[in-house]
């Protein structure tokens, strides 16, 4: 299993398809996004669900733990029954985040990666894309790494999603 973790609009997404294409064996891919779409539209506008704020911030509830939760387990059981599976991840609660995928883990192998991105970088990509709360990617660049422990780190600020993807797929082994 691969973690990639970094903020809004750092380029997980890109990388994790370059990935694809470069490892040899197939791999899934699974981002946060494919869950807060799956959840219904009032948990997306909910104190219990999931919230992004008018300045970027994103708030989320009991609702969503428990939904999350639920889907980190179907994530791993996945990987526990033999698929390469690559999560693309934001880290809201930094270290406490990455616990909570490694207790569902248990003893799968994982490479954990920090997908880096200078906030004005990930800010402009963000008005790019037209699909992200404003002020998400800046809030959210430095946040998402606070007292994550990782195997090996890319940035993307000035290095393609392919070139990154390359140097991950070195320490698959």
């Amino acid at each position: 299993m691969i973690v990639l973790n970094g903020g809004s609009s750092s380029g997980k997404s890109g990388i994790a398809r370059c990935l694809q294409a470069v490892l040899p064996d197939p791999w899934l891919t699974f981002g946060v996004d494919t869950l807060v779409e799956a959840m219904p539209a009032s948990m997306r506008a909910s104190d219990a669900g999931i919230e992004f704020a008018p300045d970027g911030e994103v708030v989320v509830g009991p609702e969503f733990r428990t939904l999350e939760t639920a889907w980190i387990e179907g994530v791993v059981t996945m990987a526990r029954a033999g698929a390469g599976v690559i999560v693309d991840e934001v880290f809201l609660g930094g270290a406490a985040s990455q616990q909570r995928w490694q207790k569902a883990l248990g003893e799968i192998r994982v490479l954990w990666v920090g997908v880096r991105c200078e906030s004005v970088v990930a800010a402009a990509r963000e008005i790019a894309r037209g699909d992200r709360v404003p002020g998400m990617a800046a809030a959210q660049a430095d946040m998402v790494h606070q007292g994550v422990t990782y195997d090996v780190e890319v940035d993307t600020t000035r290095s393609e999603s392919m070139e990154c993807a390359r140097i991950i797929a070195a320490h698959i082994g």
